[in-house]
């Protein structure tokens, strides 16, 4: 990988802090839930700290194993979401239909993300990480309006904009990453934002049609791979769009 090791040291530290701050943000939540709950909060922390690393280290060491694992993330994709939908009796096939192509198209795009440079995908990667994982950190800690109660009832507007906040800050912490002006990085990073949040409602809305919590029970403490990699997909999505359309 081209960008200079110091500038890799510099983000990882980064990575290594925001997760210091994310058990202490869960060790708050779980002070107020039950046992089970708050041991539920440390395995899903403990999986994503893992996560992050495998897809952290096969941008900056090998970036092309990064595209294997993102034909992985598409192909357990369209698994999940033809698994709910024959779970159901084959029932709803117009919603259906309009899923897989939607689906199609953000995970086509989410395919030439993982073709991009490799500092595009690990300032876009790094931004989706950040904004998924404090928007529900500040969400259990402070969250009271609720956005979509009846898609989504764990998403709350002061969860929503605390991610947005960290992401934005995240955005220009690692804007060296992507030598462009720095509204051009900022635009970048609210289109992923964006698009991670659009992801990730469509998906808690698929399972809400289909009367389910989790696409699949795979990744321990998160579910499947859609409820992972939801938003990485959309986000993944924009940011090749946006590399598509402004030349960067």
């Amino acid at each position: 990988m081209g960008t200079k090791p110091d500038i890799i040291l510099t983000i990882y530290i980064i990575i290594l802090s925001y997760f210091v701050l994310g058990a202490i943000g869960f060790y708050f939540v779980n002070r107020k839930k039950g046992q089970e709950q708050a041991r539920n909060n440390w395995i899903k922390l403990i999986s994503y700290f893992f996560i992050i690393h495998i897809l952290f280290f096969s941008i900056v060491i090998h970036p092309p194993v990064f595209r294997y694992v993102a034909a992985l993330i598409i192909a357990a994709g369209i698994f999940e979401l033809l698994k709910l939908y024959s779970q159901s009796g084959y029932q709803g096939t117009g919603f259906f239909l309009f899923s897989i192509i939607l689906f199609t198209v953000f995970a086509t795009g989410f395919y030439f993300f993982s073709g991009l440079k490799p500092e595009t995908m690990l300032f876009s990667f790094l931004i989706l990480s950040v904004f998924d994982s404090f928007s529900q950190i500040t969400g259990q800690l402070a969250g009271k309006k609720k956005l979509f109660p009846a898609i989504s009832p764990n998403k709350t507007r002061e969860g929503l904009i605390g991610g947005i906040i960290m992401a934005l800050i995240t955005a220009y912490l690692i804007k060296a990453l992507v030598t462009e002006p720095l509204i051009k990085v900022l635009v970048l990073a609210a289109g992923t934002v964006i698009f991670a949040f659009i992801g990730d409602i469509f998906t808690s809305y698929y399972k809400r049609y289909y009367r389910v919590k989790d696409f699949s029970r795979l990744i321990p403490g998160h579910g499947g791979f859609l409820d992972r990699f939801d938003s990485l997909i959309a986000g993944g999505f924009w940011t090749a769009l946006f590399v598509y359309i402004t030349g960067i």
